[in-house]
C-alpha cells in the first residue's frame, strides 16, 4: 500500500468549483461561412488534394524536366509487374510510329502521282501501289497499337495490385504511435485515395505521351526529308498551338481544383443532412430548415462560380484557336511562296500541309497529356515516399520470440512521451505484475492509464526505464511475438463486417479456422453466446448492414462480442480497457464474474482499466495514476483506509447510489437557489 500525495479530492464527495475564464454573451446572429466574397475562404486544404493543380503552377520546362524520370519511374514499375508485356509496349509503340511515319511518306507518294503530267486514269493507276502501301501501314499501325492496348491491359492492372499489396502490408504493420500521427495519417490516406488510383492511370497517359512524342518526331523526320525549310514552318505552326493547349490545360487544373474546394464547403451540409449518425437529431431539432436554406445559398453561389469559369474556359478556348489560326495562316503562306518560288513540287507540299496537320495534333495532345502525366506522377511519388516510410516505421524484428508462459512483467523507471507533447504521459512509472493476478488501473482522463498498458503490450516502446517479461527487456524481443501474447479488449472495438463467429477468432490472426469448443467457452463467458443466438444464421451471421441479410449490433452488444475476441486468443496477458462502458448492469456483472472473479487463470495476468471503481474492487492489486505517475497501489481495502485519491473518488461514486434523504433534497435545493 502506497501513496505519495495527499488526496486531491475531498472524501465527502465535494467537489470543488473549476476555474474560468467569464464567458461573455454570445452574438444574436452569427454566420456559418464566408457570407460575401470567395466561398471557399476558411476551408483547410484536405489531404487529398494537395497535388491538385501542381500542373497549372508549373512552369514548361518544369514540366519537360520531370518527364523522362516519370517515364523511367513508370518504366521500372511495369518492368517489375511484366517484362514480356513491357518490351511489347516499347517495341510496339516504336513499330507504330514508324508506321506513321511510312505511312506519311506513302501518302506523299501518292499525291506524286496524282499530281503528275498525263491522263487522269493514267496517274490513278500509277498510285495504286502507293495508295495499297498506305493501306497497309495503316493496318500494320493498327495492328501495333492493338498490341499496345493488349500488352498495356496485362501490365497495368498487375502494377496495381504490386503497389496496393505492398502498400497495405506496410500500412498494416507500422507501429502503433506511427498510426496515431495525424501527418502520417494524412499522408498514408493520400496515397490510398489518390496515389493508387493514378498509379494505375498513369501507364496508360505515359503510352499516350510516347506516342504522342513520337508522332511528332516522325513529322519532323519527314518534314525533313521533303524539304529542310519545313521544320521551321513546323515550328511556328506547331508552337502558337502548343502555348495554346498550355494555356487551356492550366485552365482547366485551376478551374478542377477550385470546383473541389467549392464542393467540399457545400458537403459540409450535405453530408449532414444524409449521415445516418446526426438522422435523429437532426429531426429532433427540426434543424432541417437551417440547413437546407445554407445548402441553398452556397449552391447559388457555386453555381455562380461554375458560370464564371465556364465562360473563362470558352474565352480562353477561343483565343487559343485564334492564336493557333494565326500560326496556321502564317505557315500555310509561307508555304504557299515556297511552291510559288519553285522551291517545292506540289506534291511535297500538299503532303507537307498533311503533316503539319499531324504535327499540330501530336503537338496539343503532347501537351495536354504532359501535364496530366505531371501532376498524377506527384501522387505516385507520393505513394512510393509512404512506402518507403513506412520500412522506417516497422516493428523491430528479431530471433527472439516473447515466452509463451508469462511470469512476470516489470516496469522500471518507464518513461514514455507522445510525439508533439512537452509533458510525459508516463513520468518513472514502476510496477510488477504476476501470473495469477488480476491488476486495476484507475485514475482520471488522461492520467497514464490506456499508455501504461500498451506499453506492457508491446504496442509502445518505452523511452526511458524498460519493460521486462520474464526479466527479458521487450525491445530485444521480436514485436509480433510479443503481441501474439497479448489479447485487448477496447471501449470502442472494431466493429469487423465479418461473420459472428470470425468477430470471435480474427484475435488468433485467423477468420476460417476454428476451435469450436474454444470459442463456445469465450462465447458463454463474455456472454455473446446469446447476442449470436439471435441471430438469423448465428455464428454465420454477417455483422455488417452493409451485406445483404447483415446484422446490426448495438453498442452493448459489440462489447459482449470484443470480450469473446479477447478471452478466445487464450493469451498470457489480458488487457482490458473500459471493456464493459456500454453494457448493461447484468451483462456487465457477468462478464466481471467470469474475467475477475470467475476461472482465474493461474498462467495468465489480468489488467483492467476503469472508471466504474465497483468493478475493480475484487482486483488483487489497484494501481491509482495521475499525471502519468503512480500515485497510490494496494488492494481495495487498503486503498480505502488510507484514505487517499482512490477512496475519495470510490466515495464519490458511491454516493450517486445512496437514496438521498429528504433533508438533503431540501438544504441542495436551498444551495442551489441562492447560488
Amino acid at each position: 500500500m502506497t501513496n505519495t500525495h495527499p488526496p486531491k479530492v475531498p472524501v465527502d464527495g465535494s467537489v470543488p468549483a473549476p476555474r474560468s475564464v467569464p464567458l461573455p454573451l454570445p452574438p444574436a446572429t452569427f454566420p456559418t461561412g464566408p457570407q460575401d466574397g470567395d466561398v471557399t475562404d476558411g476551408m483547410k486544404e484536405a489531404y487529398w488534394s494537395v497535388h491538385d493543380g501542381a500542373a497549372a503552377n508549373a512552369t514548361v520546362w518544369q514540366v519537360l524536366a520531370r518527364l523522362p524520370r516519370i517515364t523511367a519511374l513508370i518504366g521500372r514499375l511495369a518492368w517489375g509487374a511484366d517484362r514480356a508485356a513491357t518490351v511489347t509496349v516499347v517495341v510496339c509503340q516504336l513499330a507504330s510510329a514508324a508506321m506513321s511515319a511510312f505511312g506519311l511518306i506513302a501518302s506523299v507518294a501518292v499525291l506524286q502521282h496524282l499530281f503528275a503530267q498525263g491522263p487522269t486514269p493514267d496517274r490513278v493507276r500509277a498510285a495504286v501501289p502507293q495508295i495499297l502501301l498506305v493501306v497497309g501501314f495503316l493496318a500494320a499501325r493498327a495492328l501495333m497499337e492493338a498490341a499496345v492496348a493488349a500488352a498495356q491491359a496485362r501490365v497495368t492492372p498487375k502494377i496495381r495490385t504490386a503497389l496496393e499489396c505492398e502498400f497495405f502490408r506496410l500500412t498494416a504493420h507500422v507501429r502503433l504511435e506511427a498510426v496515431e500521427d495525424a501527418e502520417w495519417h494524412d499522408e498514408v490516406h493520400r496515397a490510398n485515395d489518390r496515389g493508387l488510383f493514378y498509379a494505375r492511370q498513369i501507364v496508360g497517359q505515359v503510352v499516350s505521351l510516347a506516342s504522342a512524342g513520337l508522332g511528332l518526331v516522325g513529322t519532323a523526320g519527314v518534314l525533313s526529308l521533303l524539304h529542310p525549310l519545313l521544320l521551321p514552318l513546323l515550328l511556328l505552326s506547331v508552337v502558337p498551338v502548343g502555348a495554346a493547349a498550355v494555356r487551356s490545360a492550366r485552365a482547366r487544373f485551376h478551374s478542377f481544383k477550385r470546383w473541389n474546394t467549392l464542393q467540399r464547403r457545400v458537403r459540409v451540409f450535405s453530408w449532414l443532412m444524409l449521415d445516418v449518425d446526426a438522422a435523429a437529431e437532426l429531426r429532433s431539432d427540426t434543424a432541417q430548415g437551417a440547413l437546407l436554406e445554407e445548402h441553398r445559398r452556397l449552391t447559388t453561389k457555386i453555381a455562380a462560380e461554375d458560370s464564371r469559369l465556364g465562360l473563362h474556359s470558352a474565352m480562353l478556348n477561343l483565343a487559343g484557336r485564334a492564336v493557333g489560326g494565326l500560326g496556321t495562316g502564317i505557315t500555310y503562306t509561307v508555304l504557299g511562296a515556297m511552291l510559288i518560288a519553285g522551291w517545292l513540287p506540289l506534291a511535297a507540299g500538299a503532303g507537307a500541309v498533311i503533316a503539319i496537320q499531324a504535327g499540330q495534333a501530336s503537338l496539343t495532345r503532347l501537351v495536354e497529356v504532359a501535364h496530366l502525366v505531371y501532376e498524377h506522377a506527384l501522387w505516385v511519388d507520393d505513394l512510393l515516399a509512404v512506402q518507403e516510410r513506412c520500412r522506417q516505421l516497422l516493428p523491430r524484428r528479431t530471433a527472439l520470440n516473447a515466452p509463451a508462459q508469462v511470469r512476470t512483467i516489470t516496469l522500471e523507471n518507464v518513461r514514455f512521451t507522445y510525439p508533439g507533447k512537452d509533458t510525459p504521459a508516463l513520468d518513472g512509472i514502476s510496477l510488477t505484475l504476476r501470473a495469477g493476478e488480476t491488476v486495476a488501473f484507475v485514475g482520471l482522463n488522461g492520467s497514464g492509464k490506456s499508455t501504461c498498458a500498451k506499453l506492457l503490450a508491446g504496442l509502445y516502446e518505452a523511452q526511458q526505464g524498460s519493460v521486462r517479461w520474464n526479466g527479458v527487456d521487450m525491445r530485444d524481443m521480436d514485436a509480433q511475438s510479443v503481441h501474439r501474447q497479448v489479447a485487448c479488449v477496447l471501449q470502442e472495438p472494431v466493429r469487423f463486417p465479418f461473420s459472428a463467429l470470425s468477430n470471435i477468432t480474427i484475435s488468433t490472426g485467423t477468420l476460417v479456422d476454428v476451435d469450436p469448443q474454444r470459442a463456445m467457452d469465450a462465447a458463454r463467458a463474455s456472454g455473446a453466446d446469446g447476442v449470436i443466438a439471435a441471430l438469423p444464421g448465428q455464428w454465420g451471421a454477417i455483422l455488417s448492414k452493409r451485406f445483404k441479410d447483415g446484422q446490426e449490433l448495438s453498442g452493448g452488444q459489440w462489447a459482449k462480442v470484443a470480450v469473446g475476441r479477447g478471452l478466445y486468443k487464450k493469451a498470457p496477458l489480458l488487457l482490458l480497457d473500459e471493456p464493459t462502458a456500454s453494457m448493461d448492469p447484468p451483462s456487465e456483472h457477468a462478464v466481471y464474474e467470469a474475467v475477475l472473479r470467475g476461472r482465474l487463470r493461474e498462467d495468465q495476468i489480468t489488467v483492467l482499466i476503469s472508471h466504474r471503481l465497483a468493478s475493480v474492487i475484487d482486483c488483487h492489486r489497484i494501481h491509482v495514476f495521475d499525471s502519468g505517475r503512480i500515485v497510490e497501489s494496494g488492494s481495495h481495502d487498503e486503498l480505502m483506509a488510507l484514505g487517499g485519491d482512490y477512496a475519495a473518488m470510490f466515495t464519490l461514486q458511491a454516493g450517486g447510489y445512496r437514496p438521498r434523504t429528504p433533508a438533503a433534497t431540501a438544504t441542495t435545493a436551498v444551495e442551489e437557489a441562492t447560488q
